[in-house]
């Protein structure tokens, strides 16, 4: 008789059949958590998703049996490497994420762990409140990051910092034991009893050595369980990052928010003076005092234009200064005191509330727009929140400045000047073979520096496994011992985020980047501002999470993430994942995973624009789909779709017997099926006489002696569908003097033969484009496109297709129709005075050219205009397409429908692309309109 030796059960089985619901261990999952906004990669082993806190419990006990890592996540937006772990990582945003109350009277919330800090911030603002420390990623970081990290933001001055926010705290230790910290003190256990006993025999050191200046974030707080603070427990919990127990609940205080503002600037000759003039800025107690570089600045008016930055004062450094309070006068002369500070070269008191707003959103920005450094070099965390007390933070940045010529690396220090607190990415060579060396090198010489001036080597993002090595600089062997031995009683199996501050890993291992060889060979589009390098221009990504904010004012990215809550359909998760693909062993583009995580990639573009590093998703989905399926059978929606402009050359031969034909329900249901289109699509109407024909077949207009020539190009959605579009659009230049003039035949960009991955195609297309259109663009003659997404393909892809020397003189030359009116001195456009327009920009109308000079065309001609964010959820083929109906859906839910439904019957709904006004078609009664129909003169 054998015996049967049971085999362990897959930590995944194992946790469902305990009773956890969601938990995932397939590779795309993994890769998606293989990183959190650090420079640091580790695989888990599984992600847990938890519903309830029994699920959390459960989790934790099974990891206590087997040994297994757990580490608590929340947005995943934490620098130094706190959030990532090889065994399971507790994802508590997906579920865990309520506002369980607010009360209003006692200015208290109690939240889940999982809450985005602004879904807490909406709900308090509702009643005059707010949380107030707010931290640069307020958008999608979560309260129960926040208290892992002791999470500050630029308004501490006046609000504190997350320990001083916390009014109570519900946890699980590493033992397993739960327990309530409020702020009657913290209950008798066994745990909490040897805290207290090892706190006794250790009240020097923890009197000398912690809790010296605000921001000394580094280590842990054990200064709050001294007896003059009556061993508060829940306050020194707060910046353990997930080490030494699980935040289940939190209670938090809330403040009244100042019913004034005033934002003041000052200039500077340098960031050393900057950081000098500190001190004389503190007496006038401002909410913020926030410092950053002129580069900073510079990485905004390139990438989105001078209007983009409004006017500063001279200098190549500033400080942001916000002061508030209850009177409007009092604010008002305060703000003017501080502008007349004598250290700054020049000042301005800023009274417009969307020019302080754009201001404070550069700030916001500044971890993902310092992603390159200024000669454009990738550039990352690691040292990125040093802080030193205040009054020595001028001297410290001059030596700072010193430390990095010394290292021959470049980056723009900014941050939370009024606390001491620096922020900075630096270009790290990890691409060379001694990168890595070089990169310890200048984090061990930083630590030292930092700790001569008394500093925190972090002063809000914590230790994690940037820096926990270089604790022996800034802390005795006594603290450091005495670190060990909390960690000893509040998690004695080493469970919890193992290898953060107490036994750390080396601070070399486990880069991201410095494992990603280079993809230069046989790619499709030319990647030039990532030196022509696959993995470097994936490896954009530094996971900051802005992708996973929910969508305000004109932001587009990310629909997919918004529709699903899936980390893997974030921007950031694709990046990781495509990271993933290249780190172990190149460029597998037919990896399952890949596939996966891009699925549901609208190929928006959103992120071209909106992501502060630049990550461009639509373009590596493009040449995902093209090495995929280079020589091979393709999807078959790769051939219906992405040749339909050939398709509709075809049928423009019998339009109207091909409508009839397709009006017939089962040959309608027929051709879908073979298409691969969702049987809840409508095929769209063939124009009967397509726009091309029209024009050739009109009577020439006489031209006025001065008119100016313009060629207006026809793309194939308006040559082939929407002719109406076109034909308004020549009334209007010609109502505004222009003589019009189109191809002599119909020319494609290419377009649908991108977002398909067919890029031979579309080069071959677009080449074809360009190379007659540059003879018009040589001329001088402007070109005006009127669908969005193919005026995008010649102002942006046509250079990663065709390279900047043949493409850039078109690109130049190309305009939008409100662009080029912008142009015109003499235009005036109609009155529309009375007339509401809600108005949907096309995401690649949003990303490439920009909607503001619509906008301010709209508004010139005096309507009332709404201009929604986010995405329409068709996106050119991706909506159509079977198997993406729901999330198409789930994304025009998102801002479209509600404001369809919610407009009076007059509104007129402005969508400019082709895909907008179908989506609008097939979802509601109403009907969109272009921007050329709503000016049409006739």
């Amino acid at each position: 008789m054998h015996t049967v030796v049971a085999q362990p059960q897959s930590l995944a089985t194992a946790l469902r059949s305990r009773g956890v619901r969601h938990v995932r261990d397939d590779d795309t999952t993994r890769a998606a958590y293989s990183s959190d906004a650090s420079l640091y990669r580790v695989v888990p082993s599984a992600v847990v998703l938890p519903r309830d806190v029994d699920d959390v419990a459960t989790t934790l006990a099974l990891c206590l049996d087997r040994g297994i890592p757990l580490t608590s996540r929340g947005a995943g937006t934490s620098v130094a490497g706190n959030a990532i772990g090889a065994g399971v990582i507790l994802d508590f945003s997906r579920y865990l994420n309520q506002v369980v109350s607010i009360d209003a009277e006692a200015r208290t919330a109690v939240v889940q762990p999982g809450t985005v800090h602004a879904t807490l911030q909406q709900a308090a603002l509702k009643l005059g409140l707010r949380f107030g420390p707010d931290p640069s990623t307020h958008t999608r970081c979560t309260i129960g990051g926040m208290i892992g990290n002791n999470a500050c933001g630029s308004r501490t001055l006046a609000y504190g910092r997350t320990a001083d926010n916390v009014t109570h705290l519900d946890v699980l230790t590493g033992t397993g034991e739960r327990l309530f910290l409020g702020g009657d003190g913290t209950p008798a256990s066994p745990q909490t009893d040897a805290l207290r006993e090892l706190v006794r025999g250790e009240l020097g050191t923890i009197r000398t050595e912690l809790g010296r200046f605000g921001r000394q974030v580094s280590g842990y707080a054990l200064e709050h369980l001294l007896p003059e603070r009556d061993f508060d427990l829940r306050r020194a919990l707060v910046g353990s990052e997930g080490s030494l127990a699980i935040v289940l609940e939190a209670g938090v205080s809330l403040v009244a928010d100042a019913a004034h503002k005033r934002m003041v600037v000052l200039g500077f000759s340098d960031i050393g003076s900057a950081g000098d003039a500190v001190m004389a800025v503190l007496p006038f107690q401002p909410t913020a005092c926030e410092g950053l570089d002129s580069r900073i600045v510079d990485v905004v008016r390139t990438r989105k234009g001078r209007e983009a930055v409004p006017d500063l004062p001279a200098g190549t450094a500033w400080l942001f200064i916000e002061v508030s309070g209850g009177d409007p006068q009092e604010v008002s002369d305060r703000a003017l005191r501080v502008s007349q500070i004598d250290s700054a070269v020049d000042a301005r008191v800023i009274t417009d509330p969307r020019q302080a707003a754009q201001l404070w959103k550069i700030r916001e920005d500044g971890a993902g727009l310092a992603g390159r450094s200024p000669v454009g070099a990738p550039a990352h965390s690691g040292w990125e929140d040093a802080a030193v007390p205040p009054e020595r933070l001028g001297a410290y940045l001059r030596d700072f400045d010193e430390l990095l010529r010394e290292h021959d690396l470049v980056g723009f220090p900014y941050g939370h000047f009024g606390d001491g607190c620096v922020h900075v990415r630096l270009d790290f060579p990890f691409g060379r073979a001694d990168g890595r060396a070089r990169f310890r090198a200048f984090m061990t010489d930083a630590a030292r520096l930092v700790a001569s001036y008394g500093g925190s080597l972090s002063g809000e993002h914590g230790d994690g496994r940037a820096r926990s090595e270089l604790l022996p600089i800034m802390y005795s062997e006594a603290a450091l011992a005495l670190f060990g031995s909390v960690k000893a009683i509040m998690d004695p199996d080493n469970v919890l985020n193992p290898g953060i501050v107490v036994d750390p890993r080396p601070l070399d291992a486990d880069i991201r980047s410095a494992h990603a060889p280079s993809v230069r060979t046989g790619l499709a589009l030319s990647y030039a501002s990532d030196g022509g390098d696959f993995s470097q221009a994936v490896h954009r990504c530094t996971g900051v999470g802005l992708c996973r904010a929910e969508n305000t004012g004109d932001s587009v990215m990310c629909p997919s993430y918004l529709a699903t809550r899936d980390e893997k359909d974030s921007t950031r998760g694709r990046a990781r994942v495509l990271q993933e693909m290249i780190n172990q062993g190149g460029a597998n583009w037919r990896s399952p995973e890949v596939h996966d995580a891009l699925d549901l990639c609208l190929s928006c573009k959103g992120c071209a624009s909106d992501c502060p590093t630049g990550v461009d998703m639509a373009a590596y989905k493009a040449e995902v789909l093209h090495q995929s399926f280079k020589g091979r059978l393709r999807p078959i929606t790769h051939y219906s779709l992405g040749w339909l402009p050939r398709w509709a050359r075809l049928a423009s031969v019998a339009p109207k017997l091909l409508n009839r034909l397709v009006r017939l329900p089962l040959l309608s249901r027929l051709a879908l099926w073979l298409a691969g289109i969702d049987h809840r699509r409508s095929i769209p109407t063939f124009a009967e006489q397509t726009f091309t024909d029209w024009f050739q077949a009109r009577e020439p207009r006489p031209s006025a002696e001065n008119a100016r020539p313009v060629l207006l190009w026809a793309d194939s959605f308006t040559n082939y569908f929407t002719p109406e579009v076109g034909r308004a659009a020549v009334r209007v230049l010609e109502a505004a003097g222009c003589t019009v003039q189109i191809p002599e035949q119909p020319l494609c960009c290419g377009l649908t033969w991108i977002s398909t991955g067919q890029l031979d195609a579309a080069r071959t297309i677009l080449g074809k484009t360009v190379g007659q259109l540059a003879a018009v663009a040589h001329a001088g003659i402007p070109i005006v496109g009127l669908e969005p997404s193919c005026t995008g393909v010649l102002r942006s892809d046509a250079l990663e297709l065709l390279g900047h020397e043949a493409a850039q003189p078109v690109a130049a030359a190309t305009h939008t129709l409100a662009e080029f009116l912008a142009t015109l001195p003499d235009y005036l456009p109609p009155n529309l005075q009375g007339t509401t327009v809600v108005a949907q920009p096309h995401c690649h109308h949003h990303a490439v050219m920009g909607w503001s000079p619509d906008a301010a065309l709209l508004q010139q001609a005096g309507a009332e205009l709404t201009q929604l964010g986010g995405c329409c959820g068709l996106a050119g083929n991706f909506g159509v397409e079977r198997g993406h109906y729901d999330v198409s859906i789930a994304v025009a839910e998102q801002q479209l429908l509600p404001a369809v439904r919610g407009a009076a019957a007059a509104t007129v709904m402005l969508a400019d692309g082709f895909s907008c006004r179908t989506q609008l078609q097939d979802l509601s009664d109403r009907r969109g309109i272009h921007l050329a129909q709503l000016l049409d003169p006739s």
